[in-house]
């Protein structure tokens, strides 16, 4: 089994191509705490997605993650999903800044943004003409773009569940490389 995964694996960098199969996620809407059922809003919408693209996924990361660090592309502030940068050590940045205000008699203020549905807006095309800025090596914006593009979903409700659709926008929640992207 390993070795079948290996050589899967092998050919998807061999050909810059992520497998058909592997691109459509069941959407799960999970009701919210306490909300009334029959408003569709109140439902969080949990994408699964395989298990065998999720396990490529850290590979493709993992390349993705080695160009971005070195064209020191990402911000050096950003601490959230990446490697031995946890967001708690962003909180310890941001409390020794308050701290350092309040002994200097200074006021320290702070801004914190939570963008709506930012995974269900990203513009696949914009992503990938950004990718294209970034000087991303043609492999892997090729394997990027097969990854991205012609994804489809699927939503599950109890046994029932829909035809597959195309998904106009958005990069897949639960995808790990989804938040570096």
């Amino acid at each position: 089994m390993i070795f079948e995964f290996t050589e899967i694996i092998n050919n998807i960098f061999k050909f810059n191509y992520f497998p058909k199969a592997w691109k459509t996620a069941v959407v799960v809407p999970i009701l919210k705490p306490g909300k009334d059922p029959i408003q569709p809003e109140n439902y969080r919408p949990i994408s699964l997605l395989s298990t065998l693209s999720k396990l490529t996924e850290n590979f493709i990361l993992d390349k993705l993650n080695e160009h971005l660090a070195g064209n020191k592309i990402l911000c050096p502030e950003q601490f959230g999903f990446r490697k031995s940068l946890t967001t708690t050590h962003q909180l310890l940045r941001v409390v020794e800044y308050i701290t350092s205000g309040f002994e200097k008699g200074e006021c320290t203020g702070a801004v914190f943004l939570d963008v709506q549905k930012a995974f269900d807006r990203v513009w696949i095309q914009g992503l990938i003409h950004k990718l294209i800025r970034y000087k991303t090596p043609p492999h892997l914006l090729q394997l990027l773009k097969s990854y991205l593009e012609e994804r489809k979903f699927a939503v599950k409700i109890g046994n029932s569940i829909s035809e597959a659709k195309i998904m106009r926008a958005g990069i897949p929640k639960g995808g790990k490389i989804s938040p570096v992207l």
